[in-house]
């Protein structure tokens, strides 16, 4: 996706707003149908029924009639196609859309003469019921987009993001490997010696946060003095966001281009930063020291770069089993929780080697080294191997 910042009028924004809310409405009812669903009832209609009983609402309520069908019927298209995902075992099943968090519709048959260039920074593209919306050119419109989507976010911000699909980072075929670690104190460790780390958040950055945050937790629920709180907040943490994301393509960017094999650790980030609060019965431990480690790791983007890696370097990216890769070292393969004596600091007890305990991860990770839990070396291959296309001649 080709994300753009987009600048509507006040008067184009109302009608932006009403499409969102239309398009939640719609896939809130969708779900809610499905959530009705049980065993011995009558199925849950499919997309086609969907639309037709879209019809017949739009024909009772004014208030979506006045709206864009088009836009409507893509949430559903939508909300089929998370169901079907949810189905096939790769996402979770679809759940409610909350308004002030989930903002945003599609916009599907687009043609060529739908996006235009005005000056050299700024582009229109034209949207149902709303006309020319503006949007800042920052970089070339891919050719051939035919749907886009229009979001907006906790910050108030507007984005018109256009469905193309990148060509990948040709690989410079010098037949070197990389291995990556990813840690808390160093986003990640390359096993070349380099040392990355997301920029997040300044000093007086992080003491505005705290302070809002503090404002927030006295303000009253409902009042503008909270609202106004919030949307400084979220503009902070937007701020923060788009940092994380910047590296995460400029980092994975120099990766795919450098080397033709990256390695990664098969980290189970979900089940990770899961929370500790357990239940009434049986509640748990150190929780709000698990929600800050929670918060660390979510902070550091470790899936977005491995997923953004995938994207750019399809069929050469590895993920290897994570057992023992810190314990392990790199230089003799003794095993030895003993070796790592801090974050930072790896001193092997067999052959004395030194070095940075990042380092020595990521260079286990980038030979294919997971020791098996007797203490094997199961460097044969690596684990979860990208599918990779073999083009073969007639």
């Amino acid at each position: 996706m080709s994300r753009y910042r987009l600048v509507p009028s006040p008067a184009q924004e109302v009608v932006l707003r009403g499409h969102c809310a239309q398009a939640r409405f719609v896939w809130n009812l969708a779900v809610e149908q499905h959530r009705h669903c049980r065993p011995g009832r009558k199925s849950a209609p499919g997309y086609l029924e969907q639309c037709r009983q879209l019809t017949q609402v739009r024909a009772e309520h004014p208030w979506l009639a006045a709206g864009s069908q088009m836009v409507q019927q893509q949430a559903l298209r939508d909300f089929a196609r998370a169901l079907a995902n949810c189905f096939g075992g790769t996402h979770g099943r679809p759940s409610w859309r909350k308004a002030g968090r989930n903002e945003g519709f599609g916009v599907v048959a687009l043609k060529p003469r739908d996006v235009r260039r005005l000056s050299r920074h700024v582009g229109a593209v034209r949207v149902p019921k709303a006309g020319w919306v503006r949007f800042r050119w920052s970089r070339a419109v891919p050719a051939g987009v035919e749907s886009c989507r229009v979001t907006r976010d906790r910050a108030g911000r507007w984005h018109v993001a256009f469905a193309a699909v990148p060509a990948p980072v040709p690989a410079p075929g010098n037949g070197q490997t990389v291995g990556i670690d990813r840690g808390v104190a160093v986003s990640a460790a390359l096993s070349t010696g380099e040392l990355l780390g997301v920029p997040g958040l300044g000093g007086a950055e992080r003491t505005r946060l705290l302070r809002l945050q503090r404002k927030l937790a006295r303000a009253r629920r409902g009042s503008n003095r909270r609202r106004r709180v919030r949307h400084a907040i979220a503009r902070l943490k937007a701020r923060q966001t788009d940092r994380r994301k910047d590296w995460a393509e400029k980092a994975s960017t120099g990766l795919a281009r450098r080397f033709d094999v990256i390695r990664a650790e098969d980290l189970n980030i979900t089940g990770m930063t899961r929370s500790a609060g357990g239940t009434a019965e049986e509640p748990g431990r150190n929780v709000r020291q698990k929600s800050g480690l929670n918060r660390a790791i979510l902070a550091q983007g470790w899936g977005l770069l491995v997923r953004r890696l995938q994207d750019k370097a399809p069929g050469r990216v590895e993920k290897i089993s994570p057992v023992f890769t810190s314990q392990r070292c790199s230089a003799c393969g003794h095993v030895d929780p003993k070796s790592r004596q801090s974050q930072a600091r790896f001193v092997c007890t067999a052959c004395t080697f030194t070095g940075n305990a990042d380092v020595n991860a990521a260079r286990n990770i980038a030979a294919g080294h997971a020791v098996t839990a007797r203490g094997g070396d199961g460097a044969a291959r690596p684990m979860n191997r990208e599918p990779q296309l073999l083009l073969q001649s007639a």
